[in-house]
């Protein structure tokens, strides 16, 4: 058989960590760090479809309490809600100065809302793959969002992680485990998650598991079963599809 591989994605501090799975099962799943979302569009393996942990659409003007996508999501995540962040207006979002994020989103949001540190740690990012899936629209038949709580809700029958993966800042041993249970009952051989719990540096144990997990979603995807948040997404003003995929 044919190998078609997917690859799921994670930020992580310098680039992106990717989990790659080759759907026909002939080759290992293996596990890459880049600096570049486009490098891991170069690969080898050349992945049919890419799932990545990172906000894509973004909107003019934020309502409530965020995007459609996010707001679904969290209706089912429970304690693990917290972990979705409301992601702000596309004006706030190509700010590089905090402050001034702030100021642009409160001023491109009703209610009035500033922009939570965490959310700002992520806009460079963001503006990385929006760039790329503005210039190159054909990616938007590849690259999916994700988001790794979602993955392992799906994974857990519906029912959430009961244990947080980090507390204050921490990482939760415990936490990873049972994600690592998850997984492994989702099919991810045991060595290779073991190999994860000292992935590539700069990567950190709990970015290889949150790859993953974006990678069976990534699999999902290209098998027609991923579910959708919300059903019928809304597209921003480039066309970009603002959903949650799991």
């Amino acid at each position: 058989m044919n190998a078609r591989w997917v690859a799921g994605v994670d930020g992580c501090p310098g680039g992106w960590i990717a989990v790659l799975l080759d759907t026909s099962d002939a080759h290992a799943p293996r596990v890459t760090v880049q600096t570049r979302f486009s490098d891991i569009l170069e690969l080898p393996e050349d992945p049919a479809v890419i799932g990545v942990d990172i906000p894509i659409g973004l909107p003019d003007t934020l309502v409530g309490h965020g995007r459609a996508c996010e707001v679904a999501v969290r209706r089912h995540l429970g304690p693990r809600q917290s972990s979705v962040f409301s992601i702000p207006a596309r004006a706030a979002v190509m700010e590089t100065d905090y402050r001034k994020a702030c100021a642009v989103a409160a001023g491109h949001s009703e209610p009035p809302r500033r922009v939570s540190k965490q959310a700002f740690h992520l806009f460079a990012k963001i503006r990385e793959i929006d760039l790329l899936l503005r210039e190159w629209s054909r990616l938007q038949d590849r690259v999916f969002e994700t988001h790794p709580e979602v993955c392992f809700l799906h994974m857990n029958g519906g029912k959430p992680a009961s244990l947080p993966k980090k507390i204050k800042s921490r990482v939760n041993p415990a936490g990873l485990e049972e994600r690592r249970g998850l997984l492994r009952a989702a099919g991810f051989p045991s060595d290779f998650l073991d190999t994860g719990r000292r992935p590539p540096k700069p990567a950190a144990a709990d970015d290889f598991l949150d790859a993953c997990a974006t990678a069976w979603t990534a699999r999902r995807i290209l098998d027609g079963q991923a579910v959708c948040y919300p059903d019928l997404p809304p597209r921003d003003a480039f066309g970009l599809e603002m959903a949650i995929r799991a």
